[in-house]
């Protein structure tokens, strides 16, 4: 893989995602040349934690004027790894301290309203921006548990805009390479229906089953016999409930359409039980089964790929 090089990368959000980026640039050896890593938080305090654990070499609170346009003079990339909800406040923020050769992306599990606020914040200066996702994370938060690896044969998803230049794309796409992740385009709308299906689904319903379970006068009792199965389904539900309910709520209709097929296939299943239908609950387990093994040797077979390099080095 070809080297990546930086001359500054500011991160708006040093936790998980924004530190394991910054991370994974100064730690993966062949990935990226020199470069300042400049971490932006609510307040100095709140940043100064990934400076002391050496992931940035430099930290500015977000309400200092003066330290925020020094911050951002000079910077070739611009990353926004905040809660989806903070994205246009924070780019009004920036807006008039970037440079015209500044090129800005974000970690958003949404691009839609992303997208949207990217438009009403920046303006003309839209083309500098390229939406970004990477689908990868922990149920830990905070720049404590960002691991250099994170990255590594995961995906990530670029939204790319029409008023992007393709080299400000491509630009974009081998930062992520250099983290090593697997990089890959949809257009916004079909991210955030897929990325319901799979993410945003998934998250709602672990915490529903907590929810439910601790709804039940014996709560405790049924959690001190919770073993792996339950480890297994909730283990998510240990994620960011801030990230989380700014999720919900910017990608409501796709979640709501995910959410309303899987209460019919809920009824359907209830359906059955009641019935005492064995060989429709045994039908549908086989499909499941089935699914889930192939989608899994699947996984099995990237990540070998990804070991390896999943970027084009032309592309870097």
């Amino acid at each position: 893989m070809a080297t990546f090089c930086f001359k500054k990368l500011v991160i708006f959000g040093v936790g998980l995602i924004g530190g394991s980026l910054a991370r994974a640039l100064r730690e993966r050896g062949e990935s990226a040349a020199g470069g300042i890593v400049v971490g932006v938080g609510r307040s100095l305090a709140s940043a100064e934690r990934a400076r002391q654990l050496g992931v940035v070499d430099e930290v500015v609170a977000l309400d200092d004027d003066a330290a925020l346009r020094g911050a951002l003079a000079g910077a070739d990339l611009v990353l926004i790894a905040a809660p989806v909800a903070q994205t246009e406040p924070l780019l009004a923020r920036i807006a008039s301290f970037l440079d015209d050769s500044t090129l800005i992306t974000d970690a958003g599990s949404t691009k839609l309203d992303v997208v949207a606020a990217a438009r009403s914040t920046l303006g003309a200066r839209i083309g500098q921006f390229v939406p970004g996702h990477p689908v990868a994370g922990r149920e830990s938060s905070g720049v404590e548990a960002a691991l250099a690896d994170l990255y590594v044969g995961r995906n990530v998803v670029l939204c790319p805009l029409p008023e992007n230049r393709p080299a400000d794309v491509a630009r974009i796409e081998a930062l992520w390479c250099a983290a090593g992740a697997v990089v890959s385009t949809m257009d916004a709308e079909q991210h955030d229906r897929v990325l319901a299906s799979v993410s945003h689904l998934p998250h709602l319903l672990s915490f529903a089953l907590v929810e439910q379970i601790l709804g039940t006068p014996d709560a405790a009792l049924k959690l001190s016999f919770a073993a792996g199965g339950f480890r297994d389904f909730t283990r998510i539900a240990a994620s960011s409930p801030e990230m989380w309910r700014d999720i919900c709520l910017a990608n409501r209709t796709a979640l709501v359409a995910e959410l309303d097929g899987y209460l019919t296939v809920l009824a359907q299943l209830r359906a059955a039980i009641v019935a005492g239908d064995g060989a429709a609950l045994e039908a549908v387990f086989a499909r499941s089964r089935a699914a889930r093994t192939a989608w899994q040797q699947r996984g099995t077979a990237a990540d070998a790929e990804g070991a390896h390099g999943p970027c084009d080095p032309a592309r870097t």
